[in-house]
């Protein structure tokens, strides 16, 4: 009698409990899903401003060397080098 007692209020209880744990670890990596996909939109979101500053750096490097190449070859003089790089570095 008592084992059947036992087992009576054991067994629910624990298939209770396995199942509140179960759904505790389900909603964990539902929000932990829900985390990740709001921190990819961030990233993309962010990721496009710093590209296009990626490609201003870029694009500042390159016209820096064509510069110092028009100066080094003597088709600009280092006064026009410096006001040309001046204008550069100001916008």
């Amino acid at each position: 009698m008592e084992k059947i007692i036992f087992f009576g209020l054991v067994i629910p209880i624990m298939a209770y409990v396995l199942y509140l744990g179960g759904m505790a670890i389900m909603n964990g990596f539902k929000s932990k899903e829900a985390n990740r996909a709001e921190k990819e939109e961030a990233e993309n979101e962010s990721g496009e401003t710093s590209d296009t500053s990626a490609e201003q750096s870029s694009n500042l490097s390159d016209e820096l060397t064509k510069l110092n190449d028009l100066k080094e070859k003597g088709i600009i003089s280092q006064e026009e080098f410096e006001k040309a790089k001046n204008k550069l570095l100001n916008n």
